[in-house]
């Protein structure tokens, strides 16, 4: 049990990886498990005190903040519930880069003495956070904790890095570290495809055209009652494989009960994800109900291809009434399969 352990005699180490190995690590973050392929070995770290630092791409100040904490070790979360004026914050300036000032100052923020060795190993530390922030491209390098350890060394201990996906192109090295046993197969299958998916727990399937309405569409499904099975965006300008590709991500997902499918055309044509629809319910033979809300460019065109397709869907007048039949059908659908009964909509098996 767990993902840390500790071993003090020979042979344990192995006797512990025996035990990790092959079986599926459980943890906050990932609580229904993850295959554990690997574990790594290191020192024991024998540890004075522990802090929080870390560089991150910050949404109010448009570029990289550092935060820093004296306490770490812990989540920082609680440390920001419990005791916020322990978190200090401060922003980089793009253009001209981390400066030593500022550094020094979250040096002293964290509990270092100014001018120790201690303090200079501290500030040497971020900047060489910072340079590795800007050249690898990342978005996020958390080190928690970062510690100072009984002989007055500074080091990191454990880290969290995320990378910009859109830097893949000259990134190619540390991509291809992309361990995809440890993610989703249905978020790495969209990947392929230039998809946004996101797996949740409801059992009402989303295929929206921008991030924006993606997120508005999963609220007013909750409003109405229901529950979202996933983030799902095509994009503004989806072709009609990636169309066909969502559904089958959708129909393949047996918590998938209904599908919502809620277009706003304006670089996104109706008729092309009319059209993927339709293409998508001949070759997989779509089983599930899909109410329908398309607005925008050639949505008469796309009415139409719909009407002539020879397939119920169910179609919305606008985004309300679509999350209301969602809602409904999808509510019918769980409720037959509960009692085991098998119904029909129009044409489609549930």
């Amino acid at each position: 049990r767990g993902g840390v352990h500790m071993v003090t005699k020979d042979g344990q180490a192995a006797e512990i990886a025996d035990k990790m190995l092959g079986n599926d690590l459980v943890t906050k973050q990932a609580p229904n498990g993850v295959p554990c392929n690997k574990v790594l070995l290191m020192e024991r770290v024998y540890l004075r005190r522990e802090m929080y630092f870390s560089i991150l791409m910050d949404r109010g100040s448009q570029g990289p903040m550092m935060v820093g904490s004296p306490f770490g070790g812990t989540s920082i979360e609680d440390v920001a519930a419990s005791n916020p004026e322990a978190i200090f914050t401060s922003p980089i300036d793009v253009k001209a880069g981390i400066t030593r000032e500022q550094c020094e100052a979250m040096a002293e923020n964290l509990g270092f003495e100014p001018g120790t060795a201690q303090a200079e190993k501290a500030v040497a530390l971020m900047q060489n956070l910072y340079g590795m922030f800007q050249s690898c491209d990342c978005t996020q390098v958390e080190i928690n904790p970062l510690a100072e350890t009984r002989e007055g060394e500074v080091m990191c201990c454990d880290a969290k890095v995320n990378f910009d996906d859109n830097a893949i192109f000259r990134q190619k090295p540390i991509f291809e570290y992309r361990d995809f046993s440890q993610e989703d197969p249905r978020e790495v299958e969209a990947s392929k495809y230039d998809l946004n998916y996101i797996g949740l727990d409801g059992n009402i399937g989303c295929m929206v055209n921008g991030a924006g309405l993606a997120m508005s569409t999963m609220d007013i499904i909750q409003l109405k009652g229901g529950a979202p099975a996933n983030f799902l965006d095509v994009g503004g300008g989806a072709n009609e494989e990636q169309v066909q590709k969502a559904f089958e991500l959708l129909d393949a997902d047996p918590n998938v009960q209904a599908i919502l499918v809620n277009i706003f055309g304006g670089i996104m044509r109706c008729d092309v994800i009319a059209t993927g629809i339709i293409n998508a319910a001949k070759e997989i033979g779509m089983k599930k109900p899909i109410v329908i809300r398309l607005q925008g460019t050639n949505v008469e065109e796309a009415k139409k291809l719909i009407a002539d397709s020879n397939f119920a869907f169910i179609v919305a007048n606008d985004l309300e009434d679509a999350a209301v039949k969602a809602v409904g059908v999808a509510e019918i659908a769980h409720q037959a399969e509960k009692l085991q009964l098998g119904i029909q909509f129009e044409g489609m098996d549930v």
